[in-house]
């Protein structure tokens, strides 16, 4: 049995009596992991390309910012349709085949929770599913520094194209090809990580989501973390447009992206190795957007003020550090209630109803701006009278207050994975049970039955 504990054969706790137990963890489980977070940045990377400059592209081609918006949404737009289709090739076609046939971001956005199911074991999944995830905000960030950093006026644009969507932004995903063709060559491991990964995609596609239809804590959790998906989809794409109004710079609003992103992965890295040890996924997330809920309301009012870049910055930071924080658990959380529904179905439809609130959300808080008299502060550069996104951005923390109540009060979900797990193990039946129940949840933990 000594060639079965995988990468570290000699660590002791999980890994080993998962391996006692005949399962193993490959070393190339971290180039899969690899290959979807370089084309998860990439492909975010492309998406938000032209948000951090939008009124400038708009004043170079002759177009309203809300004609440049729809660059952003038609990810959104295309993800609805296609999601469903992205969901099956995962879990019916495999891994390996979506990461090359990854065009579209949703084969690679819903893979994370499908390999830190199949690939890594117990006590690594979310730290996995946080690294996948989160890779896409990276791709975000990149494209928030880079493109007010080339766009200075508006001759630069043609510079912007040719050197950051043909050079820098083709690296990770060229990267990513050569990994995906000449490393992996299978969408499974041959000897399972975990009990779990044995009974991965038990149920049929179309059977697993009659079972999600029926499920009243996926619902609720579906509905309320793709309100969240969509609201901060609607923050990225439109934080220049909410910022220049009262006088910021695009390399301010640039900047608050970017501090977005970079604290909202430092707080996902340190949830995701929380939950990781203690399998609190419930409390975690509530707490995550109480408190999420409470920088967004915030956000909604000084942004509205001048000269308040501190602040804004730290909001933004704030905002960042616990909303992205609850995504990766969110993950965890959906296969945790839905097993033994297939880890693509249930991840990927979060993502799915996510786009679609997210379109709805940022079609509704551009369609509640109105033109105003440019103030002498404006900085907004499109040729058009600055829009008025007050009312807008009181829509988007009132919105994020409601999901945020839902979830606390009506989500309770026993975690179905975790205790077939445990009825599967039952020599270690006494380490991982304490694990399968939250201090928040009201209801027995049974076997993995819907």
């Amino acid at each position: 049995m000594a060639g079965l504990a995988g990468d570290n054969p000699g660590a002791a706790g999980p890994l080993t009596l998962s391996a006692l137990r005949g399962y193993r963890a490959y070393a190339r489980r971290w180039v899969f992991l690899l290959v979807i977070s370089l084309l998860s940045c990439s492909n975010a990377m492309l998406w938000l390309s032209f948000a951090p400059v939008a009124d400038t592209i708009a004043q170079h081609f002759g177009l309203s910012t809300e004609q440049i918006n729809w660059l952003s949404l038609v990810y959104l737009v295309a993800s609805i349709p296609f999601g469903v289709v992205a969901v099956w090739v995962l879990d019916s076609v495999g891994l390996r085949w979506a990461s090359l046939c990854a065009l579209a971001q949703t084969l690679v956005i819903f893979s994370p929770a499908k390999l830190a199911a199949l690939w890594f074991p117990e006590h690594q999944r979310a730290t996995a599913n946080m690294i996948g995830t989160m890779s896409n905000p990276l791709g975000l960030l990149v494209a928030n520094l880079l493109s007010p950093a080339l766009v200075k006026k508006e001759e630069d644009i043609p510079v912007m194209v040719r050197d950051s969507q043909l050079g820098i932004y083709t690296i990770p995903a060229g990267l990513a090809f050569l990994l995906a063709t000449a490393c992996l060559w299978e969408s499974a491991p041959p000897t399972p990580p975990s009990a779990g990964a044995a009974h991965s995609t038990s149920e049929k596609f179309l059977d697993g989501l009659k079972l999600l239809a029926r499920n009243k804590a996926y619902i609720i959790l579906a509905v309320c973390f793709g309100g969240g998906i969509g609201i901060f989809s609607s923050f990225s794409a439109l934080l220049e447009q909410v910022l220049c109004v009262n006088g910021y710079s695009d390399e301010f609003a640039g900047l608050c992206g970017a501090l977005f992103i970079v604290f909202g992965v430092l707080g996902a890295l340190a949830l995701g190795l929380y939950v990781d040890r203690t399998k609190h996924f419930t409390g975690a997330i509530k707490i995550g957007l109480c408190l999420t809920s409470l920088v967004c309301v915030a956000f909604a009012l000084v942004s509205q003020l001048q000269g308040q870049t501190v602040a804004l910055a730290a909001i933004c930071s704030l905002f960042g550090f616990f909303g992205f924080a609850v995504a990766p658990v969110a993950m965890e959380l959906a296969v945790e209630c839905s097993f033994p529904v297939g880890e693509g179905a249930a991840a990927g439809l979060l993502f799915v109803l996510g786009q679609a609130e997210g379109v709805l959300i940022m079609m509704l808080l551009a369609a509640l701006t109105v033109r105003r008299a440019e103030p002498s502060f404006s900085t907004c550069q499109d040729g058009q009278d600055p829009l008025d996104w007050k009312v807008s951005m009181l829509l988007m923390a009132g919105l994020c207050v409601l999901f945020s109540c839902l979830m606390v009060l009506f989500f309770h979900t026993p975690y179905r994975r975790l205790q077939a797990e445990a009825d599967a193990n039952p020599s270690i039946q006494e380490d991982t049970c304490p694990a399968t129940s939250d201090p928040s949840d009201h209801a027995p933990h049974p076997a993995a039955t819907l």
